[in-house]
């Protein structure tokens, strides 16, 4: 018996997300770093959060669990305290990526729609601060689920593979706890970066209107206020619709249907629920490599940065290559 359709993509799509989630994010994080983006301050912590956040997505899901699943595998990774000690810190990563992204729609509003409030909140402080947050926040409210697994099995007093506890699968505690959870990550955050975008969206279209009348019989057409907004706007719905349309299915699956077969002990398993839960998985994984090319995609800067930092690596490797007393 041959593996489902659904299965045979996985095996292809998970490596490829892989091999192209780590370098995106790695080269999205250092040139974040370096600055020259000519992007606010606040906006090059919060990328550069969401990338790191996203990076540790792709580390601890798609390699650890998912690659390690299908192909390694590395045994000492089904140990049940490690793969306890995973599946929880992958939470923390999705939790704290997704919120990184709420923030980020949450300063971009702020700057273009609440200018009194602008100075004082879209700061670099300001955005520590909150990144801290969010992080401790994830973690503290992840610390449950540590609680959730037991051993499979037992050999050799060592305990093996992680399966939901008794408590976990019937008490109403957990049934709440698991409701609470499904709604803060990701249907709060969906709801607020949609009733964000949607405000600043009002505002936008209704500022441009007042400043293209009191424009409109200047000999100067230029307007580099209104082009700074139009960059931001770009920026923030391009990676705003991203994260919804990447979201949505993983959303109407949870919502309808509990996570099943989670940890692939049956991979014959071909009906629609279990084919839509993995799509929603992928597109969900997908997500945590897409803003990088989103950034390169709408950002001068950046492509410009990416193009500087390939050139500098290309030298540095040619350099070192060279051997003395050799002739090119």
């Amino acid at each position: 018996m041959g593996y489902p359709v659904i299965y045979q993509i996985d095996l292809i799509f998970y490596p490829v997300l892989a091999a192209i989630g780590i370098p995106v994010n790695l080269v999205a994080i250092v040139v974040l770093i370096r600055g020259k983006c000519g992007l606010y301050k606040s906006v090059t912590r919060y990328l550069g959060s969401m990338a790191a956040a996203d990076l540790a997505v792709v580390v601890i899901d798609v390699i650890l669990h998912r690659i390690n699943d299908m192909y390694l595998p590395i045994n000492f990774l089904y140990l049940t305290p490690i793969c306890t000690v995973n599946f929880v810190m992958y939470i923390i990563a999705v939790d704290c990526s997704v919120w990184f992204t709420v923030a980020f729609t949450f300063d971009r509003f702020v700057t273009i729609c609440c200018q009194n409030l602008q100075t004082k909140y879209c700061t670099d402080k300001t955005a520590k601060m909150v990144i801290v947050t969010v992080c401790v926040v994830s973690c503290l409210r992840s610390i449950p689920f540590y609680f959730s697994n037991e051993p499979a099995f037992i050999i050799d007093n060592m305990p093996w593979h992680c399966v939901p506890t008794t408590a976990y699968l019937y008490s109403p505690l957990w049934k709440v706890y698991e409701w609470v959870d499904s709604i803060i990550t990701p249907l709060l955050p969906l709801l607020l970066i949609l009733i964000f975008n949607a405000l600043t969206v009002k505002h936008i279209i209704s500022v441009n209107k007042v400043r293209m009348r009191l424009r409109s019989n200047s000999a100067n057409q230029y307007d580099p206020e209104m082009k700074n907004r139009r960059k931001s706007m770009i920026l923030l719905f391009t990676i705003s619709t991203n994260f919804i349309l990447l979201w949505l299915t993983y959303v109407v699956h949870s919502v309808n249907w509990p996570v099943v077969n989670f940890n692939y002990t049956d991979k014959y398993y071909n009906n629609s629920i279990y084919i839509l839960q993995q799509v929603g998985f992928m597109l969900q994984l997908l997500s945590s490599s897409s803003n990088t090319c989103i950034y390169g995609l709408t950002q001068r800067k950046f492509r410009e940065e990416l193009k500087n930092g390939v050139k500098y690596f290309f030298t540095l490797n040619g350099k070192l290559c060279k051997q003395p007393g050799t002739s090119v």
